[in-house]
């Protein structure tokens, strides 16, 4: 199983996945308190992993494992929506590609829910066909679905996005009224199940505030793996003309494009596109592409370059695309190596501080305090104020605390610091601006480490 091939990552960790591991950690109480500040769309995720560390403190491994099973179970859901669409070669194909994929191996290995919801669009899609197709038991099928909408939605209220593609899918084969009205019921419930998450989350929505979607990135991301699928749909059609037209394209072509267009729609709004939110999307990408492949087998045409080409594309992806997936620059902001970076840098009696507040993420578990240092700007821990990365005192009040020491490291992330602005970041860039002189400067991925000491001169 690729995913549990390097699955600690040299000891590695990305900051949302420290955030797992600490609201993990925390207690019930104090976990249940945090969520109604914020996180709350992560919230059934967090008590997932709260319950599993409870029964094993496994470390890096725990904390990873669910997510490698899950897409292990959807890379099965895959090869069977293949199978079942265009025969056994074509899933075979399909589960393959899928588990190839460079942002499904990405999320395989990562302490995020995104894994799981695409285990459940999967199934939920599977079981969608079952629905359709089933002569007895109806009712049990659809109530099936409806549970697994709902489940995926709390885990991770944009999976909802993929009911679209599945009502699409479901009106282009034209099923009867009753199927399109037990969807719409199954759908409908689900929905609103997922409704006071939904309206939590939006009272929380400034925690997104970071997020940009660009034209260069995410747009033209988005247009390329359309146009894949769309050429595989046309090499597939291409291949065999004469084959009898399945409910592939139908089911895949809406779950590959839909849930990321209609994000992308919304972020013409306010910016909330980010590809693993709809990570499951990649799902359909793999039903074209594993169709494809079988078609151009079954032609005959040029089947040694088929093979030679695909032996390349899986070299590829288990070569230099999957190790680099697996070391630890592979995310720009290792929480591990910026934590370690800070502590070579602090001496005992120096000040901490943070730019913005919300970059105490890369110290949790290590806080300045636990070597000797003063966190210049906390007013309350993270577990006292209920919060992800603690409160930070009124800006009156952080001049002072600044003045207290000669020495202060400051942590900053540039990107960040363009979308958190306020009063009290100005008050911290001021003060150190008027009594501090910057002295060395370090960078550790997105991350900045900066020392500066009080006068003119260092």
């Amino acid at each position: 199983m690729t995913g549990l091939w390097g699955i600690r990552r040299q000891g590695s960790l990305w900051q949302d996945e420290a955030v797992t591991y600490d609201m993990a950690h925390r207690e019930l109480p104090e976990l249940w308190a945090t969520l109604g500040h914020a996180d709350a769309v992560h919230g059934l995720y967090y008590l997932l992993m709260h319950g599993l560390f409870r029964l094993w403190e496994g470390g890096l491994v725990a904390l990873r494992l669910p997510s490698v099973l899950a897409m292990a179970a959807a890379t099965a859901g895959v090869a069977a929506l293949g199978r079942r669409l265009a025969g056994p070669r074509a899933g075979l194909a399909a589960g393959v590609v899928f588990a190839l994929l460079p942002a499904v191996q990405r999320y395989a290995q990562e302490g995020r829910s995104y894994a799981l919801v695409t285990a459940l669009v999967v199934a939920q899609t599977w079981v969608l066909l079952r629905a359709c197709t089933a002569r007895h038991r109806r009712r049990a099928w659809w109530a099936g679905y409806a549970v697994l909408v709902a489940s995926a939605g709390l885990l991770h209220e944009f999976a909802l996005l993929a009911l679209v593609a599945h009502g699409v899918a479901l009106l282009a084969a034209r099923p009867g009224r009753a199927a399109v009205v037990a969807w719409a019921v199954a759908g409908g419930c689900a929905a609103a199940t997922v409704t006071p998450l939904v309206l939590l989350s939006l009272r929380q929505s400034g925690q997104v505030a970071w997020i940009e979607v660009s034209m260069g990135g995410d747009v033209t991301g988005f247009l390329l793996t359309t146009g894949i699928g769309l050429a595989c749909v046309a090499l597939r059609r291409r291949a065999l003309p004469a084959h009898p037209r399945t409910g592939l394209d139908t089911t895949a072509l809406p779950l590959l494009t839909l849930p990321p267009a209609l994000l992308l729609l919304a972020s013409a709004v306010k910016p909330l596109y980010v590809d693993r939110y709809v990570l499951y999307a990649q799902a359909g990408l793999a039903l074209l592409a594993g169709a494809a492949l079988d078609a151009l087998w079954r032609s005959g045409r040029a089947r040694t370059l088929l093979a030679l080409s695909t032996a390349v594309a899986v070299g590829a992806a288990l070569g230099p695309v999957g190790t680099h997936l697996r070391g630890p620059q592979s995310r720009t902001d290792d929480v591990t190596a910026i934590s370690h970076a800070l502590r070579e840098t602090v001496a005992p009696g120096d000040g901490v501080l943070f730019l913005p507040g919300s970059r105490r993420v890369w110290t949790l578990g290590h806080e300045p305090a636990s070597y000797g240092a003063l966190d210049l700007a906390l007013a309350e821990s993270r577990q006292r104020s209920h919060t992800l990365y603690g409160t930070e005192l009124p800006p009156s009040l952080i001049p002072d605390r600044l003045l207290l020491v000669s020495r202060v490291v400051v942590v900053r992330e540039p990107a960040r610091e363009r979308h958190e602005t306020g009063a009290r970041e100005e008050t911290k860039e001021a003060t150190l601006r008027d009594h501090f002189t910057r002295c060395a400067r370090t960078a550790v991925g997105t991350a900045r480490i900066e020392v500066y000491r009080r006068g003119d001169h260092c």
